[in-house]
């Protein structure tokens, strides 16, 4: 039977070393969990935030960017691939659909994203919480996590506020008449709009205005058509928007297309059509995979930097042993001298190391949890994705085998407990 009396009655005695002890025991294994917890969270949260994106046609250049860029909304200045190129994937027989995502407009910080209803609703499979799909005009529908609500109005502000360039476009309302449902990415927090009108707010031509242009060229009919689209347009207060066209002339053009298709040879098709000199399609979910080999190296490294340390707290662990035994030299020779058996002796010095060990350990799993807890409410305001933190089986096992190490290691210093004779014990030699 363990004498838990004399263990708990030693702790009170020296409670300045235990706590020293446990406390290094408990940093040691935060660090493990909260590493392993972050990383595994960070692939989850990713992974799920990309899973609606099967693939991204884009300029060429860095697919990470590219991927950052349509999937997460990281603000980045993406080369523009021609309107041409979209009209072209939404009409490939491949293509479930196909969508623009234009950006450099923001409000409060939130990205304004350049779309079409397609995208919206995920090709008519994602309903919004509530109200509608934005008509042509300058409409918008949010995600649930900015603030907006239908009926709201805004102006957007091109670039990020205080960025060198940032200036508003006051002259632009948008009006909310949707809200997306949440879903624990970045576009919960972003604001999609017609792509049209992100390309009048900046003076580009619109494929539909373009084409009204040469039919007022061309005819009465054309004539009579590109009237009643400037006639709606200055409903909508877009003749500022009108006048930078006639000023800028523009071509339309996207940073990226998203697009879903019909399966998933067809989307090696896709892939393989537009890997081009003029542009690059990358499946998001390769593209992390390399990220995650990153990820899976500095894991590794903090991992390295993790045992290392566990290994000075064993050491730790074991002076701290040594001291035990010689401040219990007295106290064991009169057990021993008294007739307690070797099998009592022992549990004596084991139970009592090991109730450190399991006290530092069970402190640290706790404290790793907080800690990736914390960081990841941080992580996820800046990347715009939920990274779930939970306690899985890799961390159970790593406990478990923690406290097997433990549990043998401490078997010498009490193994070493009884070589010394009662006498010599109780002489303090």
């Amino acid at each position: 039977m363990i004498p838990w009396r004399l263990i708990t009655a030693d702790w009170r005695r020296l409670w300045p070393g235990v706590v020293v002890v446990v406390i290094l025991i408990a940093l040691a294994t935060a660090l493990s969990i909260s590493v392993s917890l972050q990383e595994r969270a960070l692939r989850m949260g990713s992974a799920k935030a990309a899973d609606r994106f099967d693939l991204v046609i884009g300029a060429p250049g860095s697919e990470t960017q590219l991927v950052l860029s349509s999937v997460f909304l990281q603000p980045s200045a993406l080369t523009l691939i021609p309107v041409q190129v979209l009209d072209e994937v939404q009409k490939n027989p491949l293509v479930a659909w196909a969508a623009p995502v234009a950006f450099g407009d923001f409000y409060q910080g939130m990205p304004i994203v350049g779309t079409n209803e397609a995208l919206v609703t995920d090709g008519g499979k994602r309903p919004l919480q509530a109200g509608r799909v934005f008509n042509d005009g300058f409409e918008a529908v949010v995600g649930a996590g900015t603030g907006l609500s239908i009926g709201s109005t805004f102006s957007p502000v091109h670039g990020q506020v205080g960025e060198e360039g940032a200036h508003a476009h006051a002259e632009v309302r948008y009006t909310v008449v949707g809200v997306l449902p949440a879903d624990g990415s970045a576009w919960d927090k972003a604001i999609l709009v017609p792509v049209n009108a992100v390309w009048r707010v900046h003076g580009i031509h619109a494929p539909g205005d373009h084409d009204d242009e040469h039919e007022h060229h061309d005819g009465e009919e054309g004539h009579e058509h590109a009237e009643g689209d400037a006639h709606e347009h200055h409903d909508d207060g877009e003749a500022h928007s009108q006048d930078a066209q006639q000023e800028h002339h523009h071509e339309a053009g996207v940073p990226a297309i998203v697009v879903k298709p019909l399966s998933i040879a067809g989307a090696y098709q896709l892939r393989s059509l537009y890997r081009s000199t003029a542009t690059q399609a990358v499946f998001p979910g390769e593209v992390l995979v390399k990220l995650y080999s990153i990820l899976g190296d500095i894991r590794a490294l903090l991992m390295y930097i993790s045992i290392g340390t566990q290994g000075l707290v064993g050491m730790a662990v074991a002076l701290v042993a040594v001291m035990h035994l010689r401040q219990r030299q007295k106290q064991i020779g009169a057990l021993r001298a008294f007739g307690a058996p070797r099998t009592g002796i022992f549990l004596l010095i084991w139970s009592g190391l090991m109730s450190l060990v399991f006290a530092g350990v069970a402190i640290g799993v706790g404290l790793g949890y907080v800690a990736a807890q914390a960081v990841a409410i941080i992580m996820s305001e800046k990347s715009g994705f939920v990274l779930p933190i939970a306690l899985g089986e890799d961390d159970l096992w790593f406990v478990l085998l923690l406290l097997a190490v433990a549990a043998v290691v401490l078997t010498l210093p009490a193994v070493l407990s009884y070589r010394q004779s009662p006498a010599a014990a109780l002489r303090g030699e």
